[in-house]
């Protein structure tokens, strides 16, 4: 065989085992492309799976964490209804109502002198729906005289305005919206945000290639980016669901998850997720989401009052809301306003008419932002109290609760203006270092215990330390009306008219250690009435009393009247030797004004959920804890303390039917100053003091009762009914001797008594040339019988083994 033959023969073996390599390797790179192409489709469809199970958990679930809205009480309005015109008209401005000639809008009023035209906004209450009216309202003398639809042809019972809007509780990111739905908007701006942001909105399917291919080109040409070419879908999936990150790889994950988020829900669904997710501005570390909330904060005013000229400014936020800002970029945010109404008339979403008509406003945000922050704290933290009762702290930020409250508004406004005003000139008076005087007050309805107001600080908008709520200050004689409705729940032994002894007292505290307290003036009295030991506040028979009646009857007696937590059963306590907060103090005078009737201060009246659901009520409850009678008997002596006691200035400041009720309360070295009161339908407590616990040289009769009093004198109340029980009996008593009076000598005292404990004996002395004064309160009696032989006087020797001396005279 040739050598030629030999070397063909094997170039032919060689290509062929080269092509039946190459065969075979083709057949497994086949194989291997169509078992990755099959991987690569089941990968696929898992992860497409994946996030579809991500679209629809958080789409179909709680889509968003919700803050907690708090309100305001309503405010009720029918014919004779208390209120002034100031105080109506003050309630709307805090609704952001507008003051025009012919209101003709939700959200507008009218005012001529006493007279009102209101067009209201209607609100979803926890028990019914209050709709929007246009009424008419007459106020006259400090009540509501007329109350009818405007257009004059019918009356009108019964209505609410809608609640004041007083804080919110957000969620830990700090975003905020206000949730709406698309038939609460105005079309426009629906029809808005298609023609500027997704013109093909009704038309993709979540994506929109053509869009894509222009953005594509125009980018290009650029250099940068200039046009977008997502979809409203496809914007919402990268906020609802995405980051901001760039990259092909989340531009691929937010179209799959667009088509399917087209494919499970409507347009509808769509879109009221995109008005309520789009974020649309910053206040702080508080993140303004959504159109509702947008349009609050930018105009102060619903959704659905937005004129296309804001919708148009809203609309031009989507793009950038950070450097289209119109507080602190209106020229920016002017060209973009102005480019979004041009796009709007282009499509014909507005009329050339409206289109002039928009163009020519300014931007009309308001000046100030709506701060995110409550203007109420301190009555914030109250109601955060009460709440931790019955909800976890994360339901509360995130569940979007409603939560509606028993604070007025107006009184609320009142009583921080007046704390501030009193103590600021309280501190100079004093010559005490500028901002070191502080104080605290509260306001609950005598019936029902509803706070309506509380102020912790003279600065009110300040949310830190809340004294009313947290601050532990001795309450000196505030203690003593538990004392004396202690005792007067004896009646066999005790009545207004007992004797008791104002002399030197020891307390044995044990082994060779007594106790001596004194009167605040160190003087003696001699023997005096239970009435005037408590109208002058005198110590020693506070504690006569005290240890009378028993310790353990007392601690008892201030639990009974709400004081919670430990109460040592030390003689010390008699004098106020007892750390309380403000509420604390309300708690139990709240309790004495309500006849001995306990029910817990709240806050609180019911929570909502976001459909309208009422989840928790706090009804009223009632505990009766002490008798009627001698709470009577209680209330008659403290108002007597604002007429002639320790609080008399009241009486002398306060118009004659303004009849009121309380107690001065001053501390060891005038650290504090206290007074709690009330009238026939609020309880008031004031504290006055220093954060550094030094004197301020001011009881609780020069510092509190001036704080007290001012409020009194402007705050609208009912006059305290004082004793006009049946079940009492009023009698002429000697203020000297607490026997019946005798003309012929003495002063007399009308004082109630339990009937069948009124005394039965006549005040003896030697007859004067003429009869003696009458108290100014007393109504003189007819003359009595001939008085036995006068009382023997008070002894002052001390018992130095006893528990106490001289308890009684």
């Amino acid at each position: 065989m040739s050598q030629e033959v030999i070397q063909e023969s094997a170039t032919r073996r060689f290509f062929k085992g080269l092509w039946f390599t190459l065969s075979l390797f083709g057949r497994v790179f086949r194989i291997l492309l169509l078992v990755a192409l099959v991987l690569g489709l089941l990968l696929g469809i898992v992860y497409t799976l994946e996030l579809d199970e991500k679209v629809r958990d958080q789409f179909e679930g709680r889509r968003w964490e919700l803050p907690a809205r708090v309100f305001a009480r309503p405010l009720d309005m029918y014919e004779g209804q208390q209120l002034f015109a100031d105080h109506l008209e003050e309630e709307l401005k805090l609704l952001n109502y507008r003051s025009i000639d012919k209101p003709i809008e939700t959200g507008q009023y009218h005012r001529e002198g006493s007279k009102f035209v209101i067009n209201t906004r209607g609100f979803q209450f926890a028990d019914d729906k209050e709709p929007a009216r246009s009424i008419k309202v007459n106020v006259a003398n400090g009540k509501i005289a007329a109350l009818a639809y405007a257009d004059g042809k019918n009356s009108l019972d019964l209505m609410r305005l809608e609640p004041v809007l007083i804080g919110n509780f957000y969620p830990r990111k700090n975003e905020d919206r206000v949730l709406v739905r698309q038939k609460d908007v105005p079309p426009l701006l629906v029809s808005g945000l298609v023609a500027v942001e997704d013109k093909k909105f009704y038309e993709h399917q979540g994506v929109n290639p053509l869009a894509i291919g222009r953005a594509l080109v125009a980018n290009v040409k650029a250099g940068h980016t200039v046009q977008g070419g997502s979809t409203l879908t496809q914007q919402l999936v990268k906020n609802f669901y995405l980051t901001n990150e760039r990259s092909w790889h989340r531009k691929l994950k937010e179209a799959t998850m667009a088509f399917l988020l087209e494919m499970r829900y409507t347009k509808q669904d769509i879109m009221e997720a995109y008005l309520n997710e789009i974020h649309l501005g910053q206040d702080g570390e508080r993140a303004i989401h959504g159109f509702g909330l947008a349009a609050q904060f930018y105009f102060n005013r619903p959704v659905w009052e937005l004129k296309p000229d804001q919708i148009a400014l809203l609309i031009g936020l989507a793009k950038g809301a950070g450097y289209y800002d119109p507080r602190l970029h209106p020229d920016r945010a002017l060209e973009r306003r102005n480019l979004v109404l041009q796009v709007m008339l282009n499509e014909r979403a507005i009329t050339p008419a409206i289109y002039q008509e928009a163009l020519a406003q300014p931007l009309g945000v308001s000046e100030k932002k709506p701060s995110g922050n409550s203007p109420f704290p301190a009555y914030l933290d109250l109601v955060r109290q009460q709440l931790q009762r019955d909800y976890k702290e994360e339901d509360v930020r995130s569940q979007g609760l409603m939560i509606f409250t028993a604070m007025d508004p107006i009184v609320q406004l009142t009583a921080e203006t007046i704390l501030q005003n009193r103590v600021g000139r309280l501190e100079r008076a004093e010559r005490i270092p500028k901002g070191k005087l502080n104080g605290a007050l509260i306001i609950s309805s005598v019936q029902g215990g509803e706070v309506m107001a509380l102020v912790g600080s003279r600065d009110v908008r300040y949310a830190g330390y809340n004294r009313a709520l947290t601050a532990q200050r001795q309450i000196g004689s505030l203690v003593k009306p538990a004392i004396y409705l202690a005792a007067l729940e004896n009646p066999r032994k005790y009545n207004l008219a007992t004797r008791i002894n104002d002399g030197p007292v020891t307390v044995k505290l044990g082994s060779k250690k007594y106790w001596q307290p004194q009167n605040y003036d160190h003087s003696n009295m001699g023997a005096v009435t239970l009435l005037k030991a408590i109208m002058l506040s005198r110590n020693t028979p506070a504690v006569r009393v005290g240890v009378g009646v028993g310790l353990d009857k007392i601690v008892q007696t201030l639990h009974d009247l709400g004081i919670g937590g430990d109460i040592p059963a030390y003689p010390s306590i008699l004098l106020g030797a007892l750390e309380m907060a403000p509420i604390d103090v309300q708690q139990m005078y709240q309790s004495i004004a309500a006849g001995g009737s306990y029910s817990p201060l709240k806050a609180i009246r019911s929570v909502m959920n976001p459909h309208g659901q009422v989840l928790t009520r706090y009804p009223l409850t009632v505990k009766q804890v002490a008798s009627p009678e001698a709470a009577d008997l209680l209330t008659y002596a403290l108002h007597r303390v604002t007429i002639d006691g320790t609080a008399k200035e009241i009486g002398a400041t306060l118009p004659s039917w303004k009849t009121v009720a309380g107690k001065t309360g001053t501390t060891n070295d005038k650290k504090d100053s206290w007074f709690a009161g009330f009238s026939g339908q609020h309880v008031v407590t004031v504290w006055v003091g220093r954060d550094d616990n030094k004197p301020t040289n001011m009881t609780g009769g020069t510092g509190a009762l001036k704080v007290w009093a001012d409020l009194f004198k402007v705050l609208p109340t009912k006059p305290l009914q004082v004793a006009n029980s049946s079940r009492l009996v009023w009698v002429d008593v000697d203020q000297s001797t607490g026997l019946r009076f005798n003309p012929a000598c003495g002063k007399a005292v009308r004082t109630p008594f339990i009937k069948g404990t009124q005394p039965q004996q006549t005040s003896y002395c030697a007859p004067p040339a003429s009869a003696g004064p009458t108290d100014p309160v007393a109504a003189p009696s007819a003359a009595a019988p001939a008085a036995p032989a006068p009382a023997a006087p008070a002894n002052k020797k001390t018992d130095p083994s006893g528990w106490i001396d001289n308890l009684m005279q």
